[in-house]
């Protein structure tokens, strides 16, 4: 079809401002699907994947397509957490434009100043919509200057400071251009069709054909899809192509696919300015180009922000492994973190022991990892996250990143205290419309490990907490992570009532009576700093005699059952998580308490 019937959009904002919502909608509005269809009573449509349902935030970018007045508008649903920000980095370069989504009362947040600054820099056309514009805390006036300052900041070129702002109530289905509402979102559809330009296309067709593959999907019966915008000529079906990159190959065609709603339909021929899947080119990653002609040119390659955490990921060696798990072997988990590279291009890996270093952008970025693999039948083990730092001119850098908090007035002070003891600086304090203290810090990423549980602690689980990288500074190495010891187990057995009722004396435990342990197993916290040996497996001493004391029913306080994300931000240098589809148990290095002991004395 003609590029000027084309848009390609991207949805970008902070996390929760409501992207997947505003897709919805445009997905049920634009007639994608029949009345009868279960779609239309969804929510979160886009969000196909399990974890994505669990967390609430979309972790991968999604393409889709709807049709509107004779125009089909390819729609990119990107993520909000800066985490997952590989995937926006690689998908924007598909799009033409950007609808920014802001919320009415939160405002401009850390990842909004990242989306859009990165949007800006590849000279995409922004749309603003102010959306959930009903909050009753929602101050929109501020909001619209809060933007214009953002845009002040990042904008490139002069032309950018022009963007209209829309209204809307996403989960409503209805905008506007003020903030008295429309029934529905066509003012977004025009929006689209006339302030987004048509496709950025190279006219000159007689030099073969160019694609960017931005993204990559498979599927049992046809394998691999390369994913990515047409940039030159027409490409059609059973033509031959170059893969233009680190493996360069030739290749055929076999099938192109162009995106409507949540599927893909067949088409023998595909214009430059369209998003499209197709399958035959077995050997293309993200980044590579895809190229006809006699002497076909590559496209720039996607530049990425480095990764800033790493961790270690190996083959589980506790007592109990292969025990849980279908894929247990260095050989398996290789292949597998392999595989994960080809899509998710945020990640670095290299060997490491008997396991690798897997790096990249934060701690929720290698915990979805980590609990994909899980949900896949994978067993292995996991070390502490660690910051990657780089060397510069002799100097050694590490990672910084902006961090927002906001809290209500009674957490203020175990706030700061928090903030003072992983040596933030405060950059800003200020009340929010609603009463809340908003603060900004500057923080380095080792300190950042393990604070969102630490203040969901403090603050009864309200606080609302992002953060986006910085750059780099001198590592000075102020913070040092303090914990108390570790409540672990020196027998091998099954957990007993009778001895936890007299280890919670010693702290807070993680486990319940009746599942197995082994010595070197990590099962609580202690109240003191060091670590305490004790047995969880001795069971009463049956006898003749009868007391009082004897007969009393035991009372356990219940136990503290750890997420994934918490048993990371747990362990010490000396520690490990064992990760099993059915288990997560944490453990020491070395599970002998001797040599533990002679260990720490050197």
């Amino acid at each position: 079809m003609n590029k000027e019937l084309i848009r390609n959009i991207a949805i970008i904002a902070h996390v929760d401002h409501g992207k997947t919502t505003l897709v919805d909608g445009l997905l049920k509005q634009s007639h994608t699907f029949r009345d009868n269809q279960a779609e239309m009573s969804q929510t979160l449509i886009m969000d196909s994947g399990d974890q994505e349902h669990e967390r609430g935030i979309t972790i991968t970018a999604k393409q889709t397509a709807v049709w509107y007045n004779g125009y089909k508008i390819n729609i990119i649903d990107t993520p909000g957490h800066a985490d997952f920000s590989g995937e926006v980095e690689r998908t924007l370069n598909m799009a033409d434009g950007v609808l920014l989504i802001v919320d009415a009362q939160e405002g401009p947040m850390p990842q909004t100043k990242f989306v859009l600054q990165k949007a800006l820099d590849l000279k995409l056309k922004p749309v603003v919509i102010i959306n959930k514009i009903d909050k009753p805390a929602a101050r929109i006036e501020e909001v619209k200057d809060e933007i214009e300052s953002l845009f002040l900041e990042l904008a490139t070129d002069e032309s950018q400071l022009n963007y209209p702002i829309y209204y809307a109530i996403a989960r409503e289905g209805r905008a506007g251009k003020t903030t008295d509402l429309d029934n529905d979102l066509h003012v977004i559809f025009e929006s689209i069709l006339n302030d987004i330009p048509e496709p950025k296309v190279d006219e000159d067709a007689g030099k073969g054909v160019q694609l960017l593959v931005a993204a990559l999907a498979a599927d049992n019966y046809l394998g691999k899809y390369a994913i990515g915008k047409i940039f030159r000529g027409k490409l059609k079906k059973g033509e031959t192509v170059s893969v233009l990159g680190p493996r360069a190959a030739k290749a055929k065609v076999e099938k192109i696919f162009t995106y409507r709603g949540l599927g893909k339909e067949e088409v023998d021929e595909a214009t430059a300015g369209d998003i499209v899947a197709l399958t035959g080119v077995a050997s293309a990653n993200i980044g590579d180009t895809i190229a006809t002609g006699e002497n076909p040119e590559a496209l720039p390659t996607i530049e990425l922000e480095p990764p800033t955490l790493s961790i270690y990921i190996g083959p589980n060696t506790s007592p109990l492994k292969g025990k849980e798990g279908e894929f247990t072997t260095s050989r398996q988990i290789a292949e597998r973190l392999e595989r994960e590279l080809e899509t998710n291009i945020a990640l670095k890996i290299k060997p490491e022991g008997l396991g690798y270093k897997v790096s990249g952008r934060g701690e929720l970025h290698l915990s979805v990892l980590i609990e994909t693999m899980r949900r896949e039948g994978y067993e292995l083990e996991a070390g502490r996250p660690e910051v990657v730092y780089k060397e510069e001119n002799g100097q050694k850098l590490e990672p910084v990143e902006s961090l927002t908090i906001e809290v209500g007035p009674e957490f203020v002070g175990p706030v700061s205290q928090e903030m003072g003891i992983r040596k933030a600086e405060l950059k800003t304090q200020e009340l929010t419309s609603t009463g809340s203290t908003r603060f900004t810090y500057e923080i380095t990423t080792a300190a950042l490990i393990g604070l969102r549980n630490n203040l969901l602690t403090a603050t009864k689980g309200t606080v609302i907490m992002s953060s986006i990288p910085m750059g780099y500074k001198l590592a000075d190495s102020k913070y040092k992570p303090e914990r108390n010891g570790a409540l672990i187990s020196f027998e091998s057995g099954v957990s007993t009532a009778y001895a936890l009722d007299a280890a919670q004396a010693r702290g807070a435990l993680y486990i319940p009576p009746g599942v197995p342990v082994y010595q070197g197993m990590i099962v609580g916290l202690s109240n003191k700093k060091e670590d305490i040996d004790i047995n969880v497996c001795r069971e009463k001493q049956l006898t003749n005699m009868r007391t009082h004391a004897s007969d009393g029913a035991i009372q356990l306080t219940p136990y503290t059952k750890l997420s994934l994300e918490q048993c990371l931000d747990f362990l010490l240098d000396d520690e490990l998580l064992e990760v099993t589809p059915k288990s997560l148990r944490l453990r020491k290095r070395q599970l002998d308490p001797i040599k533990r002991k002679r260990e720490n004395r050197v």
